[in-house]
Parts: C-alpha cells; structure tokens; sequence
C-alpha cells in the first residue's frame, strides 16, 4: 500500500530494526540535503541516495549494461559515466528514464538496505532518514513511517539552482514536470518543514519533529 492509498497521518509502523524511517520529499533546490544533515545533528542515521546512485555508476555490471545500450558516447574519457549525456537521454526519453531507473532501482534499495543493516551493527541511531530525490515516485514513500515535506517558495528554489546548477526557470519546470506536482506531496505527506534562509528555525523544526514521531509510534 502506497501513502496515496490511506489517510495521512496514519502511519503504516514498517520501522528498520524498530528504528522508524522517516523519508524526506520536496521539489528541486528546496535543499533536503540541508534538513537531512540536521536529522544527523539530532540523532538520526541519513542514508543518502545520490550518493547509492554514484555508487552504482562504478558497478562494473552496470556499466557494462549503459555501454550495451548508448554506446561509448555515455562515457568520458576517463571512463566515467557522462552524467550530462544520461541526463540529457532520459529527459528527452521517457523510456529510457523508465528503463535507466528499472537498472538503478533495485540496486539503489538492496544498497540502503545494507547500509541500513551495517548502521544499527555500528551504532543505535533515533531514526533512519532517507534522502531521495524521487520518494514519491519511486514508491519508496509507502515504505516509510513518516513522511516530511520540505516547503521552500519557488522563487528561492529557482535563484539555488540557478546559483548550483546554472539552471533557468524554463529548466527548472521542464525537469519538474517529470515529478509529482508538488501540492500533492505536500498534501499527502505527514509533516511540512520550512527551509529557508534561517537554518535555525529550520533545526529548531527538527528537534520539535523528531519527539513528535517517536511519540506517535509509542502509542501505536
């Protein structure tokens, strides 16, 4: 069952090693990475897909696979993905976007799972904290306890990707086009946090959420 497919704050209790799992959702440049780190500072354990992804790209099984489908033109030199060639494949292709995240997926999820299960051998963290760009539309939503959507205006997330990826606004929306519209993951998410240019509030927003989700899932 997907979060969209029962009523919001209602968790499913799927917890990780009786660690609840708190996914974060937001759209481009509403900095999620930012809010992750500050559930790290608070406790928790981030597992951080980009970096699983870049991971996957040194598999040498996935690579052989990208090479098999696109050829050396998807490489560099040095032998390294050309991550602009793929992104500009996919998002000109939406079955080549669909064919790319059937490869990475699951190698992705067995990933998390691993760190998830090394983390607890290590440590005894408040929570696991999935940072993933698609949440939603990876269905990885459904698999967490709670649900936090990062809320950032537009115009701020324009003027960070602008500022980190050279990105106007017609960009901007094209690649958000391909995502949820954003009303409906902040409508069917279980907390909204504010990450704007006060990192204070932003952490203060943090430690006030973390009890609330512990005590939550106590009562369940």
């Amino acid at each position: 069952m997907d979060r969209a497919d029962r009523e919001v704050g209602i968790p499913l209790i799927r917890m990780y090693a009786n660690k609840p799992i708190i996914g974060l959702a937001g759209g481009i440049g509403s900095g999620k990475s930012f809010i992750a780190r500050c559930f790290a500072e608070a406790g928790c354990y981030v597992i951080d897909s980009d970096k699983q992804v870049k991971a996957a790209y040194r598999d040498p099984k996935i690579l052989q696979t990208l090479r098999q489908w696109w050829g050396d033109e998807a490489f560099l030199e040095n032998g390294e993905i050309d991550r602009v060639f793929i992104a500009n494949t996919i998002f000109a292709d939406r079955a080549e976007r669909v064919r790319l995240e059937q490869l990475l997926h699951p190698w992705v999820n067995a990933a998390r799972v691993r760190e998830m299960a090394e983390a607890i051998k290590n440590d005894s963290p408040v929570a696991f904290v999935w940072d993933t760009p698609l949440l939603f539309e990876a269905g990885l939503a459904g698999e967490c306890d709670y649900v936090i959507f990062v809320d950032v205006p537009e115009e701020t997330r324009l003027q960070r990707v602008a500022q980190s990826r050279g990105w106007d606004e017609a960009e901007l929306k094209r690649r958000e086009k391909l995502q949820w519209p954003l009303y409906k993951k902040r409508d069917i998410s279980d907390y909204v946090q504010s990450n704007t240019a006060d990192a204070a509030l932003a952490r203060d927003q943090v430690r006030e959420i973390i009890p609330r989700i512990l005590a939550q899932i106590a009562q369940q």
